[in-house]
């Protein structure tokens, strides 16, 4: 049964959702604030965190909860600006899903991100080394100028996929289909976001990328 902590100020929200994904398989915990989420959560449990709690913000919850564990986070906040968004992302939530919400797509988002996070590769090959950048796909690391750069779960599955097929076009509905799932090719300002976010961590210049290179209106390819 995979553990599962959830944040929100709604006791209404939370029993609702305790109830459901219970019966849907999860170890349901929550917490109604910032401080009891950082108490309450766990290295290798999923987070669905609400941004508006009623003493730390969600958005400052989120790296607090990074310095201890790499398990996905997923906002889940009334939240709809894009500037939201990208913030929460950039310090290193995973996905994010805005309310009101359909318990469906929740528990698909949760799916695609505890797939993410358990991936193992079990194949070994040589890390790839492009200019001071050093992605080693068997160890799941990636260095840039000999320091350790920290992705998330759902950057590394971009990075890694663009990776794996280095040199070749790789199209937006396939990172999409391979990131979140099959519900989610249309989905394509969810690249936009996360591709700036890497090329912020790993490029030197990220308004001219060297790497993570964009093909207008078909997807992306990593250049060595």
């Amino acid at each position: 049964m995979t553990g599962l902590l959830i944040v929100d100020d709604d006791v209404q929200l939370l029993r609702a959702l305790r109830i459901t994904l219970s019966a849907r398989g999860y170890d349901v915990h929550t917490a109604c604030d910032g401080k009891g989420a950082l108490h309450v959560a766990a290295h290798h449990h999923p987070v669905v965190l609400d941004l508006g709690l009623p003493d730390i913000d969600g958005a400052d919850v989120i790296p607090q909860l990074r310095t201890f564990t790499g398990a996905p986070i997923i906002v889940l906040s009334a939240r709809t600006d894009s500037s939201d968004k990208v913030h929460a992302l950039d310090r290193g939530a995973d996905d994010y899903v805005t309310k009101p919400f359909g318990v469906d797509e929740l528990t698909a988002r949760l799916r695609a991100a505890v797939r993410r996070a358990a991936a193992v590769n079990d194949v070994e090959e040589a890390p790839l080394v492009a200019d001071d950048l050093t992605v080693d796909l068997a160890a799941r690391t990636v260095r840039r100028d000999g320091e350790d750069v920290h992705l998330t779960p759902t950057e590394w599955a971009i990075l890694e996929l663009l990776v794996r097929h280095r040199g070749k076009l790789v199209t937006r509905s396939r990172l999409l289909e391979h990131t979140w799932g099959t519900g989610q090719r249309k989905e394509t300002s969810y690249l936009r976001v996360y591709l700036a976010q890497l090329r912020r961590k790993l490029e030197h210049d990220p308004a001219h990328p060297r790497h993570l290179i964009t093909e207008a209106g078909m997807g992306y390819r990593f250049r060595e």
